[in-house]
């Protein structure tokens, strides 16, 4: 039997529903100012599914790293959503970035 396909599709369900909790969460603290950091870490995990020998690893290296690129697009388009009142505001936020 192989696990190859059921394993990576459990890896992508994961990693896209911690994904979204990053999404979310990061906004909230840090609002879309470290979306570098998204990009960074992107092009990292990239770099590594190219780098590594294991296909199963290659596998998930590649969908980590997709997912944060994607989690770029979604920062922005998550400011959008606490702007509209969707998500709740950071009230300490504003203070963070001024002081």
């Amino acid at each position: 039997m192989n696990f190859f396909g059921l394993i990576l599709g459990i890896i992508i369900v994961l990693v896209i529903g911690l994904s979204h909790s990053l999404i979310i969460k990061g906004e909230y603290y840090w609002g879309t100012k470290w979306w570098l950091w998204l990009l960074i870490a992107g092009l990292a995990f990239l770099l590594g599914s190219l780098l590594v020998k294991s296909d199963l690893l290659s596998g998930i290296f590649g969908i980590i790293s997709f997912c944060l690129f994607w989690g770029i697009t979604e920062l922005f388009k998550q400011k959008q959503r606490v702007e509209k009142g969707w998500f709740p505001k950071n009230p300490k936020r504003k203070q963070m970035e001024h002081g």
